[in-house]
């Protein structure tokens, strides 16, 4: 068959497509997340609980998503996947308060979550040779664009005050998804009866209720960091627990809903911890950097989403290389070696930085070799991670959805470690340059003579100097602000170096 043919190209669309929805609505929810916080009057704690929320259900649905497949077909399967994320779509444009929002992100993620996994099993069930490459070609390049627009669009929705319009486009791409997997996909048979997994309701209950109390725990600890830490020691040690069992289970049942036991080797548990690095990175960076443009640079949503943009876009450009390289020079550790490089320039340009850093010349090229490091280090681990398992659909197939439930995790967990770093690191600081503000400081004594000079021409003496010392105040949290983002940024430099360190010695991936 013409691997130009119509039938090829909707089958290549279908991919593109479900990718790019999958990226846009986490990229554009996590951008907007104050704006959407705002319009529907809700609290940070409350939003923590939505995210939590979409995280487990999502888990829940992956971890049964060969099961739908199983019993509905493939085709009828992502039917209803799109209809009902398209409900959930429209359900949050239209959410002004925490219950609707709620429903609404419950919703699409019980329709949206397998959309990734589905796209990868797509290419690997109706796509060989040739053709499987150039699936994989538009599954990269969709996820590359759609991470790199999800927060210009989101910031030109919240610039413009319509932040209903970021639910409104997923559910105008859920159309066409649900359009294209109707024209593009054959009728799949569903599998016999003798040949299905099973499972236990039960077990998927302890597998949604751990899911959901270890996200939400760990998205609490930023409001309860000075609280009863004990108790959520032991909150978060059950939840784990509970998913030690869950995967125990599953490992020992004859007709498992995840086949564990075949998943226990080397090469799929480094791929595990490498894509688990990859996500933490990219949830903790995802929460500093627009944190850094705006709150400790002051730029505006408009510019902050289009830079983060143009810093994303060089993802695309990333990969439109890598996909050429590839196929001559496979050898993984290269590829490796550079991303990680590359994260720990990121990390080194970004410890640089002042508060009269140019975005052009200081900002952007550091944004630049963080696409760099997500685009050679995450097609690769997933080049390398299935090898092993391609021959078995089945194996293939979970291997997949572990993986995708393991990203919710890893998002989840870097968001948490950045927001926790922050709050330290920005406590020590400002308690450090607050305890240089006293009357015995020159520096500070000039620094206040010199703002009640500049405002004394507008006000009197006492407002002046009130003025003069809120302002001081001002620069005091922009400042710890600033030295708390430059710790972060050296952390990843550091481990961005130790990745190359590891990456060489290691012998896995070569």
């Amino acid at each position: 068959m013409n691997p130009r043919s119509p039938g090829d190209r909707l089958l290549y669309a279908t991919i593109f497509v479900l990718t790019s929805i999958e990226y846009l609505q986490s990229g554009m929810t996590a951008f907007a997340a104050g704006p959407i916080m705002g319009e529907v009057s809700i609290t940070p704690e409350d939003f923590s609980a939505i995210a939590a929320a979409y995280a487990s259900v999502a888990i829940l649905v992956i971890s049964m998503q060969r099961w739908l497949v199983e019993r509905l077909g493939g085709r009828t399967f992502l039917q209803c996947a799109t209809a009902v994320s398209v409900v959930g779509s429209v359900l949050c444009a239209s959410s002004d308060d925490f219950q609707s929002l709620l429903l609404g992100r419950i919703v699409m993620a019980l329709g949206g979550a397998p959309f990734f996994t589905a796209a990868r099993m797509l290419i690997h069930r109706g796509l060989a040779g040739p053709k499987r490459f150039v699936g994989i070609k538009f599954l990269a390049t969709s996820l590359a664009m759609s991470t790199a627009a999800a927060p210009w669009l989101a910031s030109l929705a919240v610039s413009h005050e319509t932040w209903s319009a970021i639910y409104w486009l997923l559910a105008a791409l859920g159309l066409l998804a649900f359009t294209l997997c109707s024209t593009a996909l054959p009728t799949i048979p569903v599998t016999s009866p003798r040949q299905r997994s099973e499972s236990d309701p039960w077990l998927q209950l302890l597998l949604a209720g751990g899911s959901f109390t270890l996200l939400y725990a760990l998205q609490r600890v930023y409001y309860d960091f000075y609280g009863d830490m004990a108790l959520h020691v032991v909150i978060v040690s059950a939840a784990v627990l509970a998913l030690l069992i869950y995967f125990q289970r599953q490992e020992h049942s004859a007709r498992p809903l995840l086949r564990v036991r075949e998943l226990l080797h080397t090469r799929y548990l480094a791929g595990l911890a490498l894509f688990m690095f990859a996500y933490v990175m990219l949830g903790a960076n995802n929460y500093v950097i627009p944190m850094m443009l705006q709150r400790t640079l002051g730029y505006t949503w408009e510019t902050a989403g289009y830079f983060q943009a143009l810093g994303l876009g060089f993802a695309v450009l990333t990969w439109a290389i890598m996909s050429r390289i590839l196929p001559r020079y496979p050898s993984p550790r290269k590829f490796i070696i550079t991303g990680f490089a590359a994260l720990s320039t990121f990390g080194i340009l970004l410890a640089g930085l002042t508060p009269t850093a140019n975005l052009w010349f200081d900002v952007l090229p550091a944004l630049a070799m963080n696409s760099v490091f997500l685009q050679t280090v995450l097609p690769v681990t997933a080049m390398q991670t299935f090898r092993q398992m391609e021959d078995d659909e089945s194996i293939f197939s979970n291997a997949q959805q572990v993986k995708s439930m393991l990203s919710q995790a890893g998002i989840a967990l870097g968001i948490t470690l950045a927001t926790l770093g922050q709050q330290w690191r920005t406590t020590t600081h400002y308690g450090l340059l607050n305890a240089q503000v006293t009357p015995d400081n020159p520096i500070y004594a000039a620094t206040i003579q010199r703002l009640q000079d500049a405002l004394s021409s507008a006000v009197d003496a006492g407002q002046a100097s009130a003025m003069a010392t809120a302002q001081v105040a001002q620069l005091l949290v922009q400042q710890s602000s600033m030295l708390a983002n430059i710790d972060h940024f050296k952390l990843i430099a550091i481990l961005g170096l130790l990745g190359v360190l590891v990456t060489l010695v290691q012998k896995v991936f070569r």
